[in-house]
């Protein structure tokens, strides 16, 4: 089993559309993978799970793959969220803290 951080950077958090492109990167590998945020952790191939984490601009996530292809899933995954999901990511000003 391998596993990453990564922060939210997109403005408007892991709302449907990235929840829903998250769990469509996740399905497409043999492995499992897991998202954690705090101490709650979901099926990263659940949309509802993944939703229920509602993680916010600036949250830190851990993403845990274990597989065959773990390392091309955590890639992957990590490639599209700091990617901010396609929507762009934000740039907060430094007095502004982030949302969790």
């Amino acid at each position: 089993m391998k596993q990453t951080q990564v922060t939210i950077v997109n403005k408007l958090g892991l709302h449907a559309r990235p929840s829903a492109a998250l769990t469509q990167t996740a399905t497409r590998f043999k492995s499992d993978v897991w998202l954690s945020k705090g101490t709650r952790r979901v099926n990263g191939k659940s949309i509802m799970g993944v939703m229920m984490l509602a993680a916010a601009r600036g949250a830190t996530l851990t993403i845990e793959a274990d597989g065959p292809d773990e390392d091309a899933a955590l890639a992957a995954l990590a490639e599209l969220v700091g990617s901010g999901f396609g929507e762009g990511t934000f740039t907060p000003d430094p007095s502004d803290p982030p949302n969790r």
